[in-house]
């Protein structure tokens, strides 16, 4: 009976966040859902708190790199990035797609795969718009490397802080080991949904009247470089990058409420409270699933081991749970399994929850994010709904998985891993 509870509720906290009527936030059915399983004894009270302390270092990273990301977007970050991307085109739309996934996997590494979603697609489609071009390409790169371009840090998803604390590296340990990964995945994506959208790119960009100047805001950009450098200075301490982030976004803060760029209501819009909640009630659902046989039920189909066939069943074990259960759950499932393998195993289970989540909306809360944002922007005409993401996935995803556990593989072993 704990069972079923557990997974009543864990499916209906998925599905309430996948659908999200009336635009109600995730953390409506989640908060009841959590309070549920622990009224049944799905799992104890001791046990649910237990997990939210662990989990809250993270969410409040989490909170601290989306003020800062919003932070940036208020200094004129993004806009100075839609002015760069404007200018690459030059009348050629292969350039306008080169520019666009070298903008995203930058901001997906540095500033989290949420600030690539929410802040620099809309970018990226006011960039097609101004340069009457079709903007699916560019959409679809925004909405594939939030995903897959997020293997570099610790700090470019949630799932990946989640993954370095159980992989026990330094953040330059991390860096290091999927540099050459995050290097191959992108390429990948690059090569195949150029493939894919060939016939659109073929349109030749309009030459704008006069082009905006790229004018970066120097010193959100020095924050960020500072910050970034924070990242690793606080893992050499033992310290949560947390500390970090949370020093970058006070410092332009501070700055933006002096020159009145932005306000304390707005900056508290960008925490996204309830998501945070729904992350943390999320983690108390899945490790009541866990504690009543999903666990067990795991053990069976992960594979053992560190060789190169090992991690590639281990990554696509991830990445089909992260299709199931979205990849938040899917690592919090699968870390406690194969943290005895070492740290390249627990890297495994990253690439296959950072890039399975490209096959289906379900896969990723940006895939959501990301939906409803080109939903708002652009309507339906750059989104063709499930069957057409899900294709496109279809064409990419396991591609981009193989060669980046492969990079994986060969990376550590050089590295001694």
């Amino acid at each position: 009976m704990a069972l079923i509870v557990a997974l009543a509720a864990l499916a209906a906290v998925l599905v309430f966040a996948l659908v999200r009527p009336r635009g109600w936030p995730e953390a409506v059915v989640a908060v009841p859902a959590a309070g549920v399983v622990v009224a049944v004894d799905a799992v104890s009270w001791a046990d649910a708190t237990a997990e939210i302390r662990s989990l809250a270092p993270v969410v409040g990273f989490l909170a601290a790199i989306l003020v800062l990301a919003r932070l940036c977007d208020d200094e004129g970050l993004f806009r100075a990035a839609g002015a760069f991307m404007a200018h690459m085109a030059d009348g050629s739309q292969h350039r306008l797609f080169g520019s666009v996934f070298a903008v995203a996997a930058a901001v997906t590494a540095v500033l989290s795969l949420d600030a690539t979603v929410v802040l620099l697609t809309p970018v990226v489609l006011a960039t097609a718009r101004l340069l009457r071009v079709p903007p699916r390409a560019h959409a679809y790169a925004t909405a594939h490397l939030a995903n897959s371009a997020s293997l570099l840090l610790p700090v470019s998803n949630l799932t990946n802080l989640l993954a370095f604390t159980a992989a026990g590296l330094t953040f330059l340990q991390f860096a290091a080991a999927m540099a050459v990964p995050w290097l191959i995945a992108i390429a990948v994506e690059f090569a195949l949904l150029r493939w894919l959208f060939a016939a659109d790119l073929t349109t030749t960009p309009r030459r704008p009247a006069a082009d905006e100047p790229v004018r970066p805001p120097r010193f959100a950009v020095a924050v960020l470089a500072l910050t970034l450098a924070g990242f690793a200075v606080t893992s050499l301490f033992g310290l949560s990058p947390g500390w970090a982030a949370l020093a970058g976004a006070l410092t332009l803060g501070a700055r933006g409420l002096a020159a009145r760029g932005t306000t304390l209501p707005r900056i508290a819009a960008a925490l996204d409270l309830p998501f945070l909640v729904f992350v943390l009630c999320l983690g108390v659902v899945v490790e009541a699933v866990m504690r009543n046989g999903l666990e067990t039920a795991m053990r069976q189909v992960v594979p053992a081991g560190t060789s190169l066939p090992a991690l590639l069943g281990i990554a696509a074990v991830a990445a089909v749970l992260s299709n199931v259960v979205n990849n938040l759950p899917a690592v919090l499932v699968m870390l406690p399994l194969v943290g005895a393998a070492g740290p390249v195993a627990v890297l495994a289970v990253l690439v296959g929850v950072n890039v399975g989540p490209n096959l289906t909306y379900l896969g990723s809360l940006a895939n959501l994010l990301w939906r409803r944002v080109l939903r708002r922007d652009v309507g339906d005409r750059a989104d063709e709904g499930f069957t057409e993401f899900s294709r496109i996935g279809l064409c990419t995803a396991p591609a981009v998985l193989v060669a980046a556990v492969t990079g994986l593989w060969a990376g550590c072993r050089l590295l001694g891993l």
